[in-house]
Order: C-alpha cells, then structure tokens, then sequence
C-alpha cells in the first residue's frame, strides 16, 4: 500500500517540477496536504514526564515510563472508571460491554498533566491515569512477575536459615502470620513449631490462613500405614517425588502436614522446588520446556477399596505458565497417577518423552533434594503447585494428619496482609 503511495507521490512531484514550481511549494504545509495520512506524535509540555501518543485508525500508541503501549479502541472504552461505567463501591463493571460498538473510535483525545482524556461519539468521557494504563497494559503486565519467589536447591535453602513462626504467634498476631505467608509464598515451603501434637490444633492451624479444602479423603486425613485407602502413600514404602492430586481438573493448592507420633525408624520427607528444576530445563532446553508446557496429560486415580469408590480425571500439561509473561504457576508431575498418554500424534509423544526425561533428571538430581524429619509438634505447608514431596520407607507405626487448603483462601490472606499474591 505504501510502495503504491510513494509512486503516486513520486508521479505529483515530478509534474510539479516540470511545470517550474519553485522550491517554496515544499513547505511544511505543502508537505501535509501531499502526506495526509502522516502520524503525527503529540508530546508533553514538561520534559521531565517523558510522555508521547498517537491516534492510530484502530488504536491508540502511548510512549511512557519507558515502555511503548498499544490499546485498542474498544478496550479503552470498556475500561472507562466514570461512574456511569464503573461501581467504584464494589469494584465492578457496570457498562454494557455488548452495548459498546466494535468500531468505536475517539473523537478527541487530550492530556492534561498525567491524565489522558478521550471524548467518545456520544459525548461521554473516559479519562484515564497515566501509571495506571502503564500497569493495565498488556505491554506492563508481560515485564511483571505475578508471585516473586526464590528458587532453591537444598544448599540454597539451608544457607538461607529460614525461621519457622511460632505456633502462638501465628494464631494470634498479624505480624507472625504475614511472616509465614511471606517465606511460604517465596519459597513454597514453610514451617509452624510447638503446635500440640494432636489433629485438632492442626485444625485449627490450618484454619488461621483458609477455608480447608474437602476432597474424597475427606476434611482433615488422619492416616497410618495400614492400606486403609487405595493409595500407596497409605503403606510403608518409600515414594518418589511428586504433586498431590494430579487427577484433580484443579490440582489442591496447599498441603498441610503434621506428624502425630512415630516409633519407628526412617521416613524422613523429601521436598524439591519444581520451579528450581523447570527453570534448569528453560535454561538448558528451552524448547523442551515449551513442549512440557503444550502437551495434554491425563492423570487418574480409581480406588475401589472397601466402602471408597472413586474414579477422578484431570487433564493439563506438566508445566502451566502464564501466556502473556510466560511465568511458570504450576506443575503437575506424578508419575504414579498418570494414565495413558493418548492426546498426541506418536512424534509428538517421543519428544515429549525426551523432555519430561530432562526434567526428570534435574528434580531427581541430589543437590536439588531437601531431606527434613517430621516430628511431634512441627507442621509442615507445601505448595502442592510448586514444590513436589516424597518420602523415604519407614518402620514401626506412624501416624500424620494434615488436610489440603483453597489455595485462594491462602492468596487472599496474604494479600489481605499487605503481601504480593
């Protein structure tokens, strides 16, 4: 279209010249009528903000705080924070967004110091804050992390001395529950000490924080290893590696785990950062992480032990991230309750053997391997979308209790404390 623009041009320039039009016939007004459709950038009076856009025919480009902005017409008219559009009380949309035309454009647009101003056909005005579409924007929210954490080995989290929170300052004071959230969310792992050793004070811990999630195991699990339900954690053997309930369509978001009593010997706890290790796969094999991240994997669990019948399905990659900033949320890896993998072509398969093998190989490697002893009165949080337990075998009789939690009810206490969540 342009190459088509220039010819034309290049065509009126030349008749110009030949009919002896003198030099003062290009003028920069001359210039505009012969470049109608040239952009034209509007910048701020004040230097120091830094701040230019256009009027583009299907969006509106804004320059500002370093970062170059694209917004469609549309959005910025569904956004519109005026009170007609918006219940700032409730913090919801009221504006039709249906009613709001798919072709709509501005009729004006102004900025006044760092608000910009857009009068739409129908007279109403949308005004918007320049920091807040630089933190609504597709372009800002691709450059912000959604949860900060610290990714560890075992070494790095040994050296970090993490300190648990005491069992009375986590139900009683803010301060020493925000201290928890704040190494819980960071690290995805985080102890309580000097709980009693008994499942309603673990109850009663776990309820300080969420709303307890039930499941087919019910609200808080007590367990031994007598085999009472179809599940090899309910036995003396040694397990691997892995996340709970993959067979969910929401795997369960926090896991809670105190150890009542044990007279035996053995079954220590194996804690590895997922995070820690997919990344080491983003590093080394980048697009064996992005196969992890595509692939569709069925995971199921089918019970039939005395009166527990029980047959759940949930489908979703090993790694999940966010598209927009590729940030990596949850993992889903057990290789105990996966089922058939029937969701791909054979090709497809095999690469996705070799990446799930690379990945496979940094969780397994033992400097990644955080080994911990769970005894009487020290509680254990896991995020189950991030970091992947184990046990090794044990002997004599072992009792634990714990329960999962709405990782929701989890996320908002912390924002709730002031905490990014």
């Amino acid at each position: 279209m342009w190459c088509c623009r220039l010819s034309h041009l290049h065509g009126r320039l030349q008749n110009l010249l030949s009919r002896g039009v003198t030099c003062s016939a290009f003028q920069q007004p001359n210039l505009k009528s012969l470049f109608p459709l040239a952009i034209r950038w509007h910048h701020t009076a004040s230097k120091s903000l830094n701040c230019a856009w256009q009027q583009h025919e299907d969006h509106f480009e804004l320059q500002y705080a370093n970062t170059v902005m694209r917004f469609d017409y549309v959005w910025l008219r569904d956004h519109c924070r005026s009170a007609s559009c918006y219940n700032s009380k409730t913090h919801q949309r009221s504006l039709d967004t249906a009613s709001v035309d798919l072709c709509i454009k501005p009729k004006t647009i102004r900025l006044d110091e760092t608000t910009l101003f857009f009068t739409w056909p129908d007279g109403h005005v949308t005004k918007y804050d320049l920091d807040w579409l630089v933190k609504n924007s597709y372009e800002g929210q691709k450059q912000k992390v959604i949860q900060p954490r610290i990714l560890w080995n075992a070494e790095i989290y040994q050296q970090a001395q993490i300190p648990s929170v005491d069992f009375q300052s986590f139900l009683e004071t803010n301060d020493g529950l925000k201290n928890f959230l704040q190494n819980f969310l960071l690290y995805g792992i985080a102890f309580v000490e000097n709980v009693p050793p008994t499942q309603e004070h673990t109850e009663k811990l776990a309820e300080r924080i969420s709303l307890i999630r039930e499941t087919i195991y019910g609200r808080m699990w007590y367990f031994t290893s007598d085999f009472s339900r179809g599940d090899t954690a309910y036995t003396k053997l040694a397990l691997d590696r892995h996340t709970d309930t993959a067979y969910f369509q929401e795997p369960c978001g926090i896991q809670v785990f105190h150890c009542l009593k044990h007279e035996g010997t053995g079954g220590r706890t194996l804690l590895v950062d997922g995070f820690y290790a997919a990344d080491q796969v983003l590093q080394k094999a980048p697009e064996e992480f992005e196969l992890l991240t595509k692939v569709p994997l069925r995971h199921e669990y089918i019970e039939n032990v005395g009166e527990c019948h029980n047959h759940m399905v949930g489908v979703g990659p090993v790694l999940n991230t966010y598209p927009w900033n590729k940030e990596l949320y949850l993992i889903r890896y057990n290789n105990y309750d996966r089922a058939v993998i029937n969701t791909v072509p054979y090709d497809v398969v095999h690469r996705w053997y070799t990446a799930h093998r690379t990945l496979t190989v940094e969780l397994r490697r033992p400097e990644n391997e955080f080994w911990v002893k769970l005894k009487p009165g020290r509680v254990l949080f896991i995020d189950n979308w991030r970091v992947l337990h184990g046990r090794e075998s044990f002997t004599g009789y072992r009792q634990l209790c714990g329960c999962y939690l709405t990782r929701d009810d989890v996320l908002n206490t912390a924002r709730l404390l002031g905490l990014q969540a």
